[in-house]
């Protein structure tokens, strides 16, 4: 197993971990169809007091910034339509959202999506977001580079615990769509939840 797992003291399948994960997770995760076996996701159980990346890597080993995703929730508007979908991107980088995302939603302007928005459509906790388990309407936008990786570390819906899972299921989750350039180069760090300067 490529996963990461030596840097955690507790790491089990998802399968095992189903009480641990909030309900759309667990769901996600109990009705698995990818080519990827449900068994390859894995559960770690980290401290909720490390959840945000920057924090996360300073405490669980700097090596894991770069195998490490994050998922975000944003809004795209038309007029009075609104359409939510989520983004994974390395923890490298940060989101394109006035220009990749715009344009993928055909929105007039898109934006990240209101905590109290993405809390309640997503059934997940606030700075736990992951992409397994989001409203089937939803497109997911994943980074090409985050395909890429043997394994990734995202957020398990719950800001205590996170998933590894391996690179290309993101691909293959409902709705997923992998756009050339949603990542955007982030110097010195973890990327910020702001987007992109309008190219």
């Amino acid at each position: 197993m490529d996963a990461p797992i030596g840097c955690f003291d507790d790491a089990r399948p998802a399968p095992d971990r189903l009480d641990d994960l909030v309900g759309p997770v667990a769901d996600a995760v109990r009705h698995w169809s990818g080519s990827v076996p449900a068994e390859q996701i894995v559960h770690v159980d980290t401290d909720p007091r490390w959840a945000d990346t920057a924090v996360f890597v300073e405490h669980y080993g700097r090596e894991l910034l770069e195998r490490s995703a994050n998922c975000v929730v944003v809004a795209g508007k038309r007029g009075a339509e609104t359409t939510l979908a989520a983004c994974v991107v390395l923890s490298t980088t940060r989101v394109d959202v006035n220009g990749v995302v715009r344009r993928h939603l055909g929105a007039r302007k898109a934006s990240f999506a209101a905590m109290d928005t993405a809390v309640g459509e997503t059934g997940m906790e606030y700075g736990g977001s992951t992409p397994l388990g989001l409203p089937a309407a939803w497109p997911v936008l994943v980074d090409p580079a985050v395909v890429d990786l043997p394994y990734v570390l995202v957020g398990s819906g719950r800001r205590r615990g996170k998933l590894l899972v391996p690179g290309k299921a993101f691909a293959e989750l409902p709705g997923a769509v992998v756009p050339a350039g949603l990542g955007v180069a982030v110097r010195g760090g973890a990327g910020t939840a702001r987007p992109a300067a309008r190219r």
